[in-house]
């Protein structure tokens, strides 16, 4: 079954498909704004569960609701309405809950990976270019050449550069983008580029040092969201 969004994708065939993007975009928009409310409820919940104290700094309790929007509607205007925009949108909110939770405690929760794991095996079946075989595969070998590096780091520096949350995130990863396109390594490669060229930065202002560490996570679930953005929609 074959979800991809066909001719929307480009948005070239006149002004009643832009028009159709942009009406996706604008009521998407809103429903992203509804999940990323649901997120910051989800986030509070968790911190219950596991006897952590959540923020309420404004980017702690509005970040995930703008975010949320704002790539829904993008989200929305890229894919136009099909059923693939709500497979992209769970991952979506997925990734976004993961960049705030670990940017907030360093922490990526298995009460989160494990079920979204199974939901992204499930989904494959119906997202163009990947199917169960591709998705396991990809996931499985992504997180094991996560899992070997966090054990190097650790043996090597003595420090838990990587840690297994992030393993389990690459793996979720590889399960939601596959391997066509190199679409993992993209992603990867996109999210550590991205952890370097911010961290090099906050360095530079003085905002870390050398010795400071910084959470993987938020930066590899953004490389994730660029390369889902770009998958599928031709």
């Amino acid at each position: 079954m074959d979800l991809s969004p066909g001719s929307l994708g480009g948005h070239a065939g006149g002004a009643g498909e832009v028009t159709t993007a942009l009406l996706t975009a604008a009521a998407w928009l809103l429903v992203g704004a509804a999940a990323g409310l649901g997120i910051r409820r989800l986030t509070v919940w968790l911190c219950r569960v596991e006897e952590l104290e959540f923020g309420s700094r404004p980017w702690q309790v509005w970040g995930p609701v703008i975010l949320t929007a704002l790539l829904f509607g993008l989200f929305g205007f890229r894919f136009g309405p099909v059923p693939l925009l709500l497979v992209k949108s769970l991952w979506v909110a997925v990734l976004v809950q993961v960049i705030f939770f670990d940017l907030e405690h360093r922490l990526i929760l298995d009460r989160v990976m494990v079920p979204a794991m199974v939901a992204a095996l499930a989904l494959s079946f119906f997202t163009p270019h990947l199917g169960l075989v591709a998705s396991l595969l990809t996931g499985l070998a992504a997180g094991l050449l996560f899992l070997l590096l966090a054990l190097a780091g650790a043996f090597f520096f003595g420090a838990d550069a990587l840690g297994f949350g992030d393993v389990k995130l690459v793996a979720f990863i590889g399960l939601i983008v596959g391997v066509h396109d190199v679409a993992i390594v993209s992603a990867l490669f996109l999210g550590v580029l991205f952890a370097g060229v911010i961290s090099l930065l906050l360095v530079i202002f003085r905002v870390l040092t050398m010795k400071d560490g910084i959470p993987y996570g938020p930066f590899l679930a953004a490389g994730a969201l660029v390369v889902l953005y770009q998958l599928g929609a031709k």
